[in-house]
């Protein structure tokens, strides 16, 4: 697996730089998992946090850069320690001694080949609870195409439908044209939600969407595309959290979404037919949920 670094074409960035030899791409990661915190994360959608939290780990750095991602301190200035893949394989297995719902990878695109040969040896040693997939959705489909198997619950984001929002915020092209393929082989290989006698998401795709500031069309695009290809088949996640951290160049992004900003993109996926989703409540935007790193 890690021979997919000699090259690497995980994500549509194709820096095609060998990490093996440390040279370094856009994530500026190199052959080795780096993680940021690896905990019980009580504030996820409900039938992944469970009772007891999902197991999440979150890794160093992304192949997004986003303005505004509330995470920076690990996705931009790639905060974290450097693992090898035997202590990888023993905090998912610590995690599920700690009654995680489930293992809850957060952007994991860079180390995909690294995540499987983990996953392998965690699987050997007893890992039996759900691993949820946790990403941006700006990957190549033949990345998602690896993780069969390995994979049960896919939580991607589809943050933006028109790309010069993405090129604006997130310094991607042609984000939605590949995040959509990506999603699409996401529930090809997993299919319907499945939940467990506690309410608990055994197997499907929930996908992300955070509305921004100054964008609901954006969203209510993103909203209808999803329901017209999938129905009620996935869960939608729609988000309203979004807290501006800093101060920032586009003056929308300098404010928290309105509750009526909010409550129009809500009202627009019940008109369209949308059953299955998770919402939130006014009071969600705080620094306070964002972890500490």
């Amino acid at each position: 697996m890690k021979k997919k670094l000699d090259k690497c074409m995980l994500c549509p960035r194709n820096c095609m730089v060998n990490r093996n030899k440390n040279e370094l791409g856009f994530c500026r990661i190199g052959n080795k998992m780096k993680i940021a915190l690896a905990y019980l994360h009580k504030w996820e959608e409900p039938s992944l946090t469970g009772k007891y939290g999902s197991g999440t780990i979150f890794f160093s750095s992304c192949n997004l850069k986003c303005l505004y991602c509330q995470n920076y301190e690990i996705s931009t200035k790639n905060k974290g320690r450097v693992i090898e893949i035997d202590e990888f394989a023993k905090i998912c297995l610590d995690l599920q001694k700690k009654k995680a719902t489930n293992i809850n990878l957060v952007t994991p695109t860079m180390y995909v080949p690294l995540i499987i040969e983990g996953l392998k040896q965690a699987l050997k040693e007893g890992l039996k609870i759900p691993v949820v997939y946790n990403t941006s959705s700006y990957e190549n489909v033949e990345t998602i195409e690896m993780l069969k198997g390995y994979v049960d619950v896919y939580l991607p984001d589809l943050k933006y439908y028109d790309d010069s929002i993405a090129i604006k915020y997130s310094k991607c092209k042609d984000y939605f044209y590949y995040a959509t393929l990506a999603i699409d082989k996401m529930y090809e290989q997993v299919g319907k939600v499945v939940f467990d006698a506690k309410g608990n998401i055994k197997k499907g795709v929930i996908v992300r969407h955070l509305v921004l500031p100054g964008h609901i069309e954006d969203s209510k695009k993103i909203i209808k595309y999803l329901y017209q290809k999938y129905k009620n088949n996935i869960y939608l996640s729609i988000m309203s959290q979004y807290t501006p951290l800093k101060k920032c160049i586009y003056d929308n992004l300098n404010r928290r979404l309105t509750q009526e900003e909010y409550d129009e993109v809500i009202n627009y996926a019940i008109e369209l037919g949308v059953e299955n989703a998770y919402i939130q409540e006014e009071g969600c935007a705080s620094e306070s949920f964002i972890p500490k790193f």
